[in-house]
């Protein structure tokens, strides 16, 4: 793949057992490791940011994160790794509206590269795509969207039981699965976590976003790492439109600020590839 060059591995700090990727991945990105722990999953997010702190343009047609990164390959083969490594992909019902056409998978995400994703996933004996995860107390959820009508993952839907009585007025898919958490509100990542160990106890859980539901995973401490692509793009905000940064409907600083721990730099041209690791309660 001559057009897709290689990560620069600015700083990378020891943490956990190398992962088996394959000669490809492991060229592209380098050396890649988690700490996963014996007795829960292990849950980790990934977002982009311009240098501003925007992640989402907040308009019809151009909110979705390929924006805000510029559409980069390296993003995107990144984005595919850990989606690879997945065993549960979970994505708030807004991050689904701004990519209807979406599945989430690596090879969606990065088609060249799905024979080396499908390696990684082989080796770690992983056989089935990663269960699909849509999060949405009111149940606003479209079910005629390809992610729930392709067959080529099973999907998991996170609601309340207002939210199931609104889905079940649609033909509910073969492959798609309603989980009504509790009768009305917002529904808080626990209790995400609970209903996806009931359909697909696996040990590593992908968190996509968005910023709404990343702000209650951190409020629970919920999640173990954070994979963040810094854009160099400058996104800009104004009262037209809202621009949201990383986390919204949740305040932690100044009386209670999280505070991570750098594992990685890495850096692509002008893009840089940032991981974090967070304290977290470990009830995943």
């Amino acid at each position: 793949m001559p057009d897709l060059l290689r990560l620069d591995a600015l700083f990378d700090l020891t943490r956990g057992s190398d992962l088996p990727l394959p000669s490809e991945l492991s060229r592209l990105y380098g050396r890649l490791q988690f700490p996963i722990p014996a007795e829960r999953a292990f849950v980790y997010g990934n977002f982009v940011s311009s240098v501003d702190g925007v992640v989402s343009l907040g308009e019809p047609g151009v909110s979705g994160g390929g924006n805000i990164s510029g559409f980069n390959k390296q993003d995107a083969m990144v984005m595919g790794i850990l989606r690879a490594l997945a065993d549960v992909v979970i994505v708030g019902a807004g991050t689904l509206r701004e990519s209807l056409d979406h599945i989430w998978t690596a090879e969606f995400i990065f088609p060249s590269l799905a024979n080396e994703y499908q390696d990684l996933r082989t080796t770690l004996g992983k056989s089935k795509t990663p269960l699909n995860v849509i999060v949405s107390s009111s149940g606003s959820v479209d079910l005629s969207l390809p992610v729930f009508q392709s067959g080529l993952v099973a999907c998991l839907i996170v609601t309340t039981i207002e939210g199931e009585q609104r889905l079940r007025t649609q033909s509910l898919p073969i492959s798609t699965r309603i989980a009504a958490v509790k009768h009305s509100g917002s529904i808080g990542a626990s209790e995400i976590l609970k209903a996806v160990r009931e359909v697909q106890p696996g040990k590593m859980i992908l968190l996509e976003g968005g910023p709404i539901l990343m702000g209650d995973f951190f409020a629970e401490q919920a999640l173990d790492e954070l994979f963040l692509t810094f854009s160099p793009q400058i996104a800009g905000r104004d009262k037209s439109v809202e621009r949201p940064g990383l986390i919204s409907g949740k305040l932690f600083a100044p009386e209670n600020p999280l505070w991570g721990t750098l594992v990685s730099v890495k850096r692509g041209g002008s893009h840089l590839f940032l991981r974090y690791a967070f304290e977290t309660k470990g009830e995943g």
